[in-house]
């Protein structure tokens, strides 16, 4: 094809701000044309011209839409058609809905809306023209236009429509009728409080917070005003003489409805929450704030009377609208809001007890140690039982069960007996470094003392390190040395050795598979998260108390005393109990899909490091030992790096954290360890009087794998 020069094409390449110039002249051209166009096609036309090539492009929306307020200003003509087309869309159309259901979560329940929103992605809304919320989606037809309605600062929006909505007078004094755009507004506010009110019924709330049943509930209190409130507004503007009214109760009422929202997410974090009691909360949230923002506009209009006035508020209104219109299917934010909310409920109390495996003191620092031994100990029993089993060599399936149960009752045992697993602490203490850091808001004070929380988690994660391998090694070699004298053989061959070492070497695929193994951790703690609020949610411990059966078979006391247990450990049991299989079914699963999967733990990387010295009779080449140490440290490593910075990001996300000084953090960090190292591994004598109160922080005696709770 031969070259054809295109002088006009260069020269648009050359100057992109006049080519931008003649397409506005050109689109305000066509709309002075035809003076009778239908005002949706003139605001297709008018949202076409200024949305930019590609969403992100913003400037070119800022640039676009300046110049267009620059014509406006200049044009006695097209300006007054653009005033009649955008006021005809506002009185030929239903705004009601547009203020009662955009971006407001629907009543329909957590999975109905889950539902729509996926059918409605794969086949489309019928777009009703009465409806101005719908007649936005067709304006703002691109699924990406929220990015740069967005992006467009509000001053550059404001200049906009003042240019647009200017028509020489200060003030619509002269309104005698009350308009239709303020009468869809009232009618929208006296719905919205209606909404308000039966939620503040539903049964889910009143299960948390009894007292609504029990005195007058402000949600009903609330409409009674705000119905008063619109009376009193609409007689207003048919006569300014008429006194509005004190609106202070109305907004007392409003405020006690903020108030209960409140407690009862509070309550929900010690009775359990639910989807659906999360996803009514928000909604209630969701409706109380738009309520104030309504109120808002009729506020500010009480004031100055003028539509001008209104526009700041307008056009946050505006680009909320914009932005529910265009993600109203999305199911990744619907989903991520709702996820957020109930992990937030459950991970609130999660931060309280990760508070408990932050060691202060030297006394908590030893018993830190000790519970971490008595992990070991377990742990070198629960990897010689897995050898066995290996050794079994059972039907697939068959082996794979033995292995998840091996697991998962070895670590149930060792949290009731109070041990600790060193990898699982993780997953605790980020909650409760998650929640010093939502209660820092970036002030340098708070900071240092959030560093000063860092060095005490180091440390005490170190001391859990030490406690699992200081006696998971050495329980290994006695283990080998009794079953030798017992049954005069080997508990394990050279070869079976040869293996072990192998997995932990750091050039095979055990830095993978430690990172496999930390996902298990993380997903353990979510579970015993869910199980926890389970507990909470279902009364499980009140419903337990008042079988007969185990008070006649036990007696009153040991029926109490194990209501109690399973009220603070129901969630901590679970997730040990699944985290076994979780890491027995590792291998399982890669072997039915085909891929290399498995499991490394640092605790069970040290014990069979020690059951494979025992077979060589410590005869490990220097080398060959030195690159098992170290691949068992790298395992460790990667156990921990993968459980915390998960729970780390979860427990964040969850509170809504964006922790912007991470770097000033880091460098008091760094500057602690080079002032102090040695606070890194033990507790200096000075801790001991600035400790808590004793028993505040001390290990507790569901400590090392109690995992978030509600």
């Amino acid at each position: 094809m031969a070259f054809v020069w295109n002088p006009l094409r260069l020269f648009r390449r050359i100057s992109p701000e006049l080519a931008r110039k003649r397409r506005l002249e050109a689109m305000l051209a066509r709309i002075n044309a035809d003076p009778a166009a239908d005002p949706v096609s003139v605001w297709v036309m008018l949202v076409d011209t200024v949305r930019p090539s590609r969403a992100h492009r913003t400037d070119d929306a800022i640039a676009a839409l300046s110049d267009l307020t620059q014509m406006l200003a200049d044009s006695p003509d097209s300006q007054p058609l653009l005033r009649a087309a955008l006021l005809r869309l506002f009185i030929d159309h239903k705004q009601t809905s547009l203020y009662v259901s955009s971006g407001l979560l629907p009543s329909t329940g957590f999975f109905s809306e889950t539902a729509r929103r996926i059918s409605h992605r794969l086949l489309p809304d019928v777009v009703d023209p009465a409806y101005l919320k719908d007649l936005l989606t067709v304006i703002f037809c691109r699924k990406d236009d929220e990015i740069w309605v967005e992006a467009v600062p509000d001053e550059v929006w404001l200049n906009f429509f003042h240019a647009l909505l200017d028509d020489g007078e200060n003030a619509p004094h002269g309104w005698e009728v009350l308009p239709i755009a303020l009468s869809e507004l009232l009618e929208a506010l006296r719905i919205l409080s209606y909404h308000v009110s039966a939620i503040g019924l539903n049964p889910e709330l009143v299960r948390v917070d009894p007292q609504l049943e029990e005195l007058e509930s402000p949600f009903l209190a609330q409409n009674t005003e705000v119905v008063a409130y619109l009376e009193a507004y609409r007689a207003w503007w048919g006569n300014p003489e008429t006194p509005l009214g004190d609106e202070s109760h109305l907004g007392v009422m409003l405020d006690q409805c903020g108030e209960v929202l409140q407690r009862v997410r509070r309550r929900s974090s010690r009775l359990g929450t639910s989807l659906t009691l999360t996803f009514t909360l928000e909604r209630l949230r969701q409706h109380l704030d738009r309520i104030h923002e309504l109120l808002g506009l009729l506020r500010e209009l009480h004031q100055t009377r003028a539509i001008a006035s209104l526009l700041p508020q307008a056009v946050t209104l505006f680009k909320q609208a914009i932005r529910a219109e265009c993600r109203k299917n999305h199911l990744s934010d619907y989903w991520s809001t709702n996820v957020r909310l109930l992990s937030l409920r459950m991970t609130e109390s999660a931060s309280r007890r990760g508070e408990k495996y932050i060691t202060t003191t030297r006394r908590e620092y030893f018993g830190m140690l000790y519970s971490a031994a008595l992990g070991g100990f377990v742990i070198a029993f629960m990897a010689a039982f897995k050898i066995m089993l290996g050794s079994l060599h059972l039907a697939p399936l068959t082996e794979a069960l033995c292995f998840c149960l091996n697991y998962g009752i070895g670590f149930a045992l060792i949290h009731i007996l109070g041990g600790t697993v060193a990898t699982k602490q993780p997953a605790m203490t980020a909650n409760a470094i998650a929640a010093s850091i939502g209660e820092t808001r970036g002030k340098t004070r708070d900071l240092e003392e959030l560093a000063t929380v860092v060095v005490r988690t180091l440390r005490s994660q170190f001391a859990a390190i030490v406690g699992n391998l200081g006696l998971s090694i050495p329980m290994a070699i006695l283990f080998s040395f009794a079953f030798l004298h017992f049954t005069g053989t080997s508990f394990i061959d050279t070869e079976k050795a040869s293996h072990l070492l192998t997995d932990a070497h750091p050039l095979s695929g055990a830095p993978f598979f430690a990172a496999v193994a930390g996902v298990c951790l993380f997903l353990s703690g979510l579970i015993a998260a869910y199980y926890d609020n389970l507990t909470a949610y279902n009364r499980i411990p009140e419903r337990l108390a008042q079988l007969r059966w185990p008070r006649r078979l036990f007696g009153e006391a040991l029926s109490q005393r194990f209501t109690t247990y399973v009220e603070n450990n129901l969630g901590a049991l679970a997730g040990n109990f699944f985290f076994g299989f979780l890491l027995g079914g590792a291998t399982a699963l890669g072997a039915l899909l085909g891929l290399p999967l498995d499991i490394r733990h640092i605790a069970f990387s040290a014990a069979y490091t020690g059951y494979a010295a025992a077979a060589y009779d410590f005869a490990i080449p220097i080398a060959l030992l030195g690159v098992t140490v170290a691949g068992v440290l790298l395992i460790g490593l990667i156990n921990l790096l993968v459980s915390f910075t998960l729970a780390l990001s979860v427990a964040m996300r969850s509170r809504g954290i964006t922790f912007a000084q991470r770097y000033t953090l880091s460098v008091l960090v760094l500057r602690h360890l080079f002032k102090h190292p040695l606070d890194f591994f033990f507790p200096p004598r000075s801790a001991e009087a600035s400790a808590p109160t004793p028993g505040s922080n001390a290990v507790p005696p569901d400590n090392g794998d109690s995992e978030p709770s509600s």
